[in-house]
């Protein structure tokens, strides 16, 4: 049995723990759009669904993208440039550890880059562009009070931690 100054110290412990958590809390976070289709100006970027949950595959007009992305996939957002059609893709491609990552799709008219993968393994995003600046926000797993910032310029993808606004 607690004694008085034990839970006194146990309510401190978990009132601060809660403050903590709430600065990443999924409620401060936005659901992010899901679409499995995507029609651009430079073709249609989709996903083939499978009857196994981790085998859709990303393509772009019926063609398999190169490297072959593969997983529980979905286009959760996408932007419009002058000269560029820009998606980021989730994948979820079953790993307990790190059940979520991402990738960038430029498609422009003269062929399709896909980056590299990236992220802090949430599902919980909040997406934004700048010009041909595109900066994804997620919590961090190794700090709770901290943000995980990814920014892409269409070439590389730059990540810094920061505290959340």
């Amino acid at each position: 049995m607690l004694t008085l100054p034990s839970r006194l110290l146990v309510g401190i412990v978990m009132l601060t723990a809660s403050s903590l958590v709430s600065a990443t809390s999924p409620s401060t976070w936005p659901v992010s759009p899901s679409r499995l289709h995507l029609p651009t100006p430079y073709g249609t970027l989709d996903i083939a669904t499978s009857e196994y949950v981790y085998e859709s595959r990303l393509r772009i007009d019926s063609i398999d993208v190169n490297p072959v992305i593969q997983g529980m996939l979905n286009i959760t957002y996408a932007f419009s440039t002058p000269k560029a059609q820009v998606a980021l893709v989730s994948i979820n491609s079953g790993n307990n550890i790190c059940p979520v990552t991402y990738r960038w799709i430029v498609l422009e008219k003269s062929g399709y880059t896909v980056s590299s993968e990236f992220g802090s393994c949430s599902e919980h995003i909040k997406v934004s562009a700048n010009g041909r600046l595109f900066t994804m926000q997620t919590p961090s797993p190794q700090a709770p009070d901290q943000i995980d910032v990814y920014t892409y310029d269409g070439k590389s993808i730059k990540h810094r931690t920061t505290s959340p606004p």
